[in-house]
């Protein structure tokens, strides 16, 4: 019987997952914080664990060390990896897996939600009208407009076929294109410049990398179309949220929409609170029943394997 503990809500309220390490014989643990987890209270947490499952708490080389020698196992429960020390892991021979694809279309959904927020001043009417007033800003349809994905992966490629369905034109900026892909759905890929300034709307699509940390700052915006939407459902280190502000109030930018926020949750005096055309949501893309069946499934499979003796199936392999 294998020790196992779950610092994720998402892993933890799928009953399917659950029942998986159970029948398995496991025992599990469950400790869920509010945003970020004190690094000490992770370390304390985690020793004598031999599998830990998740979210957005942050697995530090000093968490990882806590868990040697019993740590087999660092699984995420969505694709992102940055708030893991995979040297440190590497170190121990502990495996880092995550769920790709699992969250793909929730995301991208929401993405598109973001979208028609902005577009249509959904959030800002319906508090007009909840605090007694009734004024009808001027809206802008999706379909015509040119939407920006940076980023073609399994939840970017999910809004391309989306927006094209839409009746949306589409440009896209890849490190590794997938010209089949594009020609399918019908898009091209083009420069990031290019991006930028051909962009109505532009979507984030990658991961927080050290190439792509602040690529949304002063000079991204600079060369935006004047008026353009931004969408960022991938992390919130990709944007400068200070030069957001900045191009909101000046106008330059006609809206912000972020899932992902640079510290979750945002404290009081946060650049991006308060400003009427700034859409904020809780980091829930990933947040509906059927990705959170989706990517608890897979989790909890990986951590089978891992414990097992296998090799998982998705694990995060370093470049």
């Amino acid at each position: 019987m294998a020790n196992i503990l779950i610092t994720t809500r998402s892993v933890a309220s799928c009953a399917t997952a659950v029942s998986i390490l159970q029948q398995a014989g496991h025992s599990i643990r469950v400790q869920i914080g509010v945003g970020d987890m004190p690094e000490e209270v992770m370390a304390g947490l985690v020793a004598g664990v031999d599998a830990l499952i998740v979210g957005v708490d942050r697995v530090t080389r000093r968490v990882v060390e806590a868990g040697a020698p019993t740590l087999k196992i660092i699984a995420r429960n969505g694709v992102g990896y940055n708030n893991v020390d995979l040297d440190a892991a590497a170190e121990h021979g502990v495996a880092v897996t995550v769920a790709p694809g699992a969250s793909a279309v929730s995301v991208a959904e929401l993405a598109l939600g973001l979208m028609l927020t902005l577009s249509r001043s959904i959030a800002c009417q319906n508090q007009c009208i909840q605090s007694g007033g009734w004024e009808r800003p001027m809206g802008t349809e999706l379909y015509g407009r040119t939407l920006g994905i940076l980023g073609v992966g399994t939840i970017g490629s999910e809004v391309a076929r989306r927006a094209r369905a839409l009746g949306m034109s589409v440009l896209a900026c890849d490190i590794l294109p997938n010209h089949t892909f594009a020609a399918q759905v019908g898009f091209p890929y083009v420069p990031l410049e290019e991006l930028l300034q051909g962009s109505d709307i532009l979507t984030l699509h990658v991961p927080a990398t050290p190439e792509t940390r602040g690529i949304i700052g002063r000079a991204a915006l600079a060369r935006m179309r004047p008026g353009a939407l931004l969408i960022n459902t991938a992390r919130g280190e990709l944007v400068d949220d200070h030069a957001v502000r900045g191009a909101i109030l000046s106008g330059v930018l006609g809206g912000y929409a972020a899932d992902t926020l640079l510290r979750e949750p945002p404290l009081p005096g946060d650049p991006l609170l308060g400003l009427d055309r700034v859409v904020l949501t809780p980091h829930c893309g990933a947040y509906t029943r059927q990705a959170v069946e989706r990517c608890g499934i897979m989790v909890a499979e990986e951590v089978l394997r891992v414990l097992c003796g296998e090799a998982p199936h998705h694990p995060v392999v370093r470049h």
